[in-house]
C-alpha cells in the first residue's frame, strides 16, 4: 500500500474549502472519477485528529452517508482508509485524498508540491477577479501564484470596483448553457455562477432559442429557496453594515423573503438577457435543500388566421421536452409527476421543469393596434447544494481540466 504522496503525471484536483459546497464537491469528484487523486484545503484543523476530519467528510446530515450517497443500501462500503495519519493521506472510493490545515490565504497552499492544475474554491470569500495574488486578505490569483493553472469559484464574482471592466482572464459559465464560450489559452479564473442562476439557466435558455418565444418583452423571477449557512438558526444580532434585517431571523421559523443576483449572473451567462427587464427577488424557506423557480414571461406573441394563440401550455412544454431529449439531455429534465421538493434531492439535473403546474395565457394589448402578448407562469425545480449546482460545476471543472493546455 502506497503512503506517499506522489501524483507525478496524473490529475489532481484542489478543493479549498470545507463547508456545504466543499465538502459535497469532494464527494461529486469521488463519484466521477475522472481525478487520480484529491488535495483539500482545509486551511485549519477539523477536529482533534484526522477521524474526526474523516467523519465529517463522510457523513451528511441531507444527503445521507457517503456509503449510501455513492453505493445506494446495497451493502457495498466506499472503502476509506487512512493511509499516512501524519501527512493526512487517506483513500476514499479508491481515489487518493490529502488534507491540507495550514494555511488559509490561497497564495499559501503550496498546490505545486501537491500536482494540482485545477483549484475549486468553495470557501465564497474569494470572489474579487480582479484582486492581486499578494492581496493581504488573499485573492483567487493567489491559486495561480501557487501553482493551479485554473481556479473556479463556486459562486457569482464580486467585484469591489464595477466601474472598470472584468479582467480578460475571468469568466462567468454554467455548464450546459455557455461552458463551451471558455477560452483555456485566455481564461484562468472562472465562476461556476450560483445554484439559482445554474437552474435558471437551463430554464430559459429553450425558451430564448425557439423562434415563437424568442421575444421577451419582460421577466420576473421568485426562487423559493431552502435555507443556508448564510442564515441563522436562531434570531441574532445584524452585522453593522446590514442591510438586509431578516436574514439574521431563525431560519426554521418563518418564510423569509429577501434578494437573489441570479438575474444579475444570468446576464453573463446569457448576455441577450441584458435587453430584457429582468427582476428576481427570493423567499427563504425551512427546508434543507431544493429550491423551486417561478418564471414569469411575457412574449410578443402572434396568432394563427383564426385567430387562435400560437403559445399555449403545449406549445411551451413541448419546448422543454425537446431540450430535454437533445442539446440539454441529462441537464433539464421534463417532469408530470406531483412531485414535492424532497423528490428531487440529489437528482443530477440543472433544472426538473413541473409540466404540470405551467400556465400559459394569450391576451390583446390595444396601442396604436391589437398586439397578442402571451403571458407564461413556470416552474423549475433544483437542488441547489448537490443535484443542480455541485453536479453541474463537476461537469465545468471536467471540462476545464480536460481542456488544460
Amino acid at each position: 500500500m502506497n503512503t506517499e504522496w506522489d501524483m507525478r503525471n496524473k490529475r489532481v484536483l484542489g478543493i479549498n474549502g470545507v463547508g456545504r459546497i466543499g465538502k459535497l464537491t469532494l464527494w461529486n469528484h469521488l463519484n466521477m472519477k475522472h481525478f487520480d487523486g484529491i488535495v483539500v484545503n482545509a486551511g485549519r484543523m477539523l477536529g482533534r485528529q484526522l477521524e474526526d476530519a474523516v467523519h465529517y467528510m463522510t457523513t451528511d446530515s441531507t444527503y445521507g452517508m457517503l456509503d449510501h450517497f455513492l453505493h445506494g443500501y446495497s451493502g457495498k462500503s466506499c472503502d476509506v482508509k487512512i493511509l499516512n495519519k501524519e501527512e493526512a493521506i487517506m483513500e476514499m472510493n479508491g481515489i487518493p485524498v490529502r488534507l491540507l490545515t495550514k494555511a488559509r490565504n490561497p497564495k499559501d497552499i503550496d498546490w505545486a508540491k501537491y500536482g494540482v492544475q485545477v483549484v475549486v474554491d468553495c470557501t465564497g470569500v474569494f470572489l474579487d477577479p480582479a484582486l492581486p495574488a499578494d492581496h493581504p486578505k488573499g485573492s483567487l490569483r493567489g491559486h495561480l501564484a501557487a501553482g493551479a493553472k485554473k481556479v473556479i469559484a463556486s459562486a457569482p464574482f464580486k467585484r469591489s470596483d464595477t466601474s472598470q471592466p472584468a479582467p480578460e482572464d475571468s469568466g462567468i459559465f454554467v455548464y450546459g448553457v455557455n461552458h463551451s464560450t471558455y477560452d483555456p489559452k485566455k481564461q484562468h479564473i472562472l465562476s461556476s455562477a450560483s445554484c439559482t442562476t445554474t437552474g435558471l439557466a437551463h430554464m430559459i435558455k429553450p425558451i430564448m432559442e425557439t423562434e415563437e418565444t424568442s421575444k421577451i418583452i419582460t421577466a420576473s423571477m421568485t426562487t423559493v429557496h431552502a435555507a443556508t449557512n448564510t442564515q441563522n438558526i436562531l434570531d441574532a444580532p445584524p452585522k453593522t453594515d446590514a442591510k438586509d434585517l431578516r436574514r439574521n431571523r431563525a431560519v426554521f421559523d418563518s418564510l423569509i423573503p429577501t434578494s437573489t443576483g441570479a438575474a444579475a449572473t444570468l446576464v453573463e451567462v446569457i448576455p441577450e438577457i441584458k435587453t430584457i427587464g429582468f427582476m428576481a427577488d427570493a423567499i427563504r424557506v425551512p427546508t434543507t435543500t431544493v429550491s423551486l423557480i417561478l418564471l414569469d414571461l411575457t412574449f410578443s406573441t402572434s396568432v394563427s388566421e383564426k385567430g387562435e394563440p400560437v403559445i399555449d401550455r403545449d406549445f411551451v412544454n413541448n419546448i422543454f421536452k425537446k431540450a430535454a431529449a437533445g442539446a440539454q439531455k441529462g441537464l433539464l429534465v421534463y417532469s408530470e409527476n406531483q412531485n414535492v421538493s424532497v423528490d428531487l434531492k440529489g437528482l443530477g439535473a440543472a433544472v426538473v421543469i413541473e409540466g404540470r403546474e405551467n400556465q400559459v395565457r394569450t391576451g390583446f394589448l390595444t396601442l396604436d393596434r391589437e398586439t397578442p402578448v402571451t403571458h407564461a407562469k413556470l416552474l423549475g425545480w433544483y437542488d441547489n447544494e448537490y443535484g443542480s449546482f455541485v453536479n453541474c460545476m463537476g461537469n465545468l471543472t471536467r471540462y476545464v481540466d480536460q481542456n488544460l493546455l
